[in-house]
């Protein structure tokens, strides 16, 4: 019988996968090779991990806790907007976080809108720096996160299930009872430990809003130990700590978002026929308007205090911006490279994913010095930093754009491949006719994704960056050091219009091409 082409070859995926796998492993074994033999954990090290801990556990706390609510008003209302204010909960995704501390700071710092109501009040000031100021800042970057993820887990629920309850009379106590809190106690444990893992790895929140050496994250004691101590010793073995911590945490989640739901519907509408009374309505109208205050205000006052420092912004600034966008651009084509390929080889074979799924777990500070190590012997690595910053942010991206292309790609595998094999398609030919067409809009999402996430990175490049050479997130987080709060508000602004701005002409295409 005549050989028939293969529509699907993995090996493309096994390549790309094999190349992330040793990537990270080759730059963990460089440092820990450097590392010194009796090398351990000081004291203060200790404390690292007992603050990252605890300020993972409360930011996931008050994250689920403040988006239960959120999340069942809005499952139970339907009003114009709905779509975009659910569209506007993602933000986060895309918003740098350098510039979300400065919107925070200038809601709540010390000369923020906040403390003028107080001042006004007579009311003494508060100050944001310190444990509860690191916890703020991850419950606005994870709030909508939670609440997506929630949200997703109410909608899940089949609108059968709602009208057999309103046949038999049930109210909104007897719903909460029999459908909502099964549904929660399934779906909440799993996004609490999601929200912890990624608290976890917080660097920039708690470089800018910790307060001192009291508020020192693990991943924050990883880059003091390389940038001040070049303590190779003490930075490896923090890095095994938060590893550690983060699979963990990710078992976790992944381990109770495997339980079973409540089966499947009709895809009919719901209705709630339990929440039409007006209390019930002022509630969620309250709970919605107050959630959307908390997301936007920030946003406001980034906007309110950039623009008179937009037109007045030195050239250092413009200079990192460049950078910036000739970083994220790089950042994106790496990412793509490896992400495609990954995805589509996954949707025959799982197990390639969880390797693009290890980004998440190993510290980018670690992953940077190790390719700076090897590097070093056969070239300078201060000359390669962008590169490798690229390259570091396309891998911390990638967990990100497996999760939106692999089940894409495993759809259209499942769908296309029996009648392209009896076409006797090339896997180039069913690349090409088939899924990139079909995947355009997850690819261009992927794409404007890892772009905005690269823009906004404030890590590795804080490592290696010399005087000459910054990115705009580094550069701003400069002008923040010397006190020159109006400039850095205006190049706050300038790295949201470029992150926002790279995020929808990637979608935008993506979507605009797709069939």
């Amino acid at each position: 019988m005549a050989h028939r082409a293969q529509p699907v070859t993995l090996w493309p995926g096994l390549v790309a996968a094999a190349l992330v796998a040793a990537t990270l492993l080759a730059a963990l074994a460089a440092v820990a090779l450097r590392a010194e033999t009796e090398a351990g954990l000081a004291a203060q090290d200790g404390a690292a991990i007992r603050f990252t801990v605890l300020q993972a556990a409360l930011s996931a706390l008050f994250s689920v806790a403040l988006a239960i609510p959120v999340a069942r008003a809005l499952a139970r209302r339907s009003f114009p907007g709905r779509g975009l204010l659910i569209t506007l909960l993602g933000a986060p995704f895309i918003l740098p976080v350098i510039v979300a501390v400065l919107g925070l700071l200038a809601v709540f710092g010390r000369g923020g809108w906040l403390n003028d109501l107080l001042t006004l009040a007579g009311l003494p000031p508060v100050s944001v720096y310190g444990l509860h100021g690191v916890v703020l800042a991850h419950v606005f970057f994870n709030l909508p996160l939670a609440t997506r993820l929630i949200l997703q887990g109410w909608q899940d629920i089949p609108a059968e299930r709602f009208r057999l309850a309103a046949q038999l009379g049930a109210d909104t106590r007897d719903i909460w009872r029999l459908l909502e809190r099964p549904m929660l106690a399934r779906t909440a444990p799993g996004v609490a430990a999601l929200v912890f893992a990624i608290c976890l790895t917080s660097f920039a929140v708690a470089l800018t809003l910790g307060g001192g050496p009291r508020a020192t994250t693990i991943e924050l004691a990883i880059y003091q130990a390389f940038r001040f101590e070049f303590d190779l010793g003490r930075a490896t073995l923090l890095s095994l700590v938060q590893i550690a911590l983060t699979l963990a945490a990710a078992t976790l989640a992944l381990g109770v978002s495997a339980q079973g739901g409540f089966g499947a519907g009709l895809d009919r509408v719901v209705q709630r026929w339990d929440a039409r009374t007006p209390g019930l309505k002022m509630l969620d109208t309250a709970l919605i308007l107050t959630a959307a205050l908390f997301l936007l205000t920030p946003l406001a006052a980034i906007a309110a205090n950039g623009l008179p420092g937009l037109i007045q912004l030195p050239h250092q600034v413009w200079s990192a911006a460049l950078v910036s966008v000739c970083v994220a651009a790089l950042s994106t084509a790496v990412l793509l490279a490896l992400a495609l390929p990954m995805a589509i080889a996954a949707a025959r074979a799982p197990a390639i994913e969880h390797i693009g799924l290890l980004g998440l777990a190993v510290s980018p500070l670690v992953l940077g010095a190790g390719l700076f190590l090897l590097i070093n012997p056969v070239a300078s690595p201060f000359a390669l930093a962008l590169p490798v910053t690229a390259l570091v942010n396309a891998l911390m991206s990638l967990p990100f754009a497996l999760r939106i292309l692999v089940p894409k790609a495993r759809e259209e595998v499942q769908r296309h491949t029996r009648l392209a094999a009896t076409l006797n398609m090339t896997s180039a030919s069913f690349l090409r006719l088939v899924l990139l067409p079909r995947m355009r809009p997850q690819i261009g999402f992927a794409a404007g994704l890892g772009a905005a996430l690269s823009m906004g990175d404030l890590g590795v490049i804080a490592l290696f960056a010399d005087p000459e050479t910054a990115t705009l997130p580094l550069q701003i987080y400069r002008l923040m050091a010397a006190y020159r709060m109006e400039a850095a508000a205006g190049a706050a602004l300038l790295l949201l219009i470029l992150s926002v701005a790279a995020f929808w002409l990637c979608d935008r295409g993506g979507r605009h091409a797709s069939p």
